[in-house]
């Protein structure tokens, strides 16, 4: 995938963060593309109306992705998440076999947005970290810098 695919599925996906935030959850979004560029499957953040604390939009994906394609067929997709993925969701993405994963906001650049608040306690733990300490590449590819106003937008208004 080139540049312009990428921001492209990213916008995508910031547009699911905007979803999760209407539907009453945190405004987090992510969707899995085949090769191709091709959308699998979308998913918000449903940790606030499904009242479960790993209900984070990569971990839910992740965990439908698993049940609907194999591990060789995962290798060979891309996740396009809104921000950076925390440490539960890299484990999520490590685990479910994903071969790339592409994001917008920072997880450093998230916390400036959503501060002390209660509902997102960051780990400052970039995904490159989680997934240089496993035994299977996992391509990052994010920040990027002409989507953070755009992605950042969703979370106006919204944390403490």
């Amino acid at each position: 995938m080139g540049r312009a695919e990428d921001v492209a599925l990213l916008r995508r996906a910031i547009g699911v963060s905007a979803e999760a935030r209407a539907s009453g959850n945190t405004p987090f979004g992510a969707l899995l593309a085949s090769p191709d560029g091709e959308v699998l499957l979308e998913q918000g953040n449903i940790e606030i109306t499904e009242r479960t604390c790993t209900g984070h939009a990569e971990t839910t994906l992740m965990a439908r992705a698993s049940g609907l394609f194999t591990k060789a067929e995962l290798a060979q997709t891309t996740l396009y998440t809104s921000a950076e993925p925390c440490v539960m969701c890299a484990g999520s993405i490590y685990w479910g076999g994903v071969g790339r994963v592409v994001y917008a906001l920072s997880e450093k650049e998230l916390l400036t947005l959503t501060g002390a608040d209660e509902q997102n306690p960051t780990l400052d733990l970039p995904c490159r970290e989680v997934f240089a300490r496993g035994q299977k590449a996992i391509e990052v590819v994010g920040p990027f810098p002409e989507l953070a106003a755009l992605a950042a937008s969703v979370h106006e208004g919204y944390w403490g």
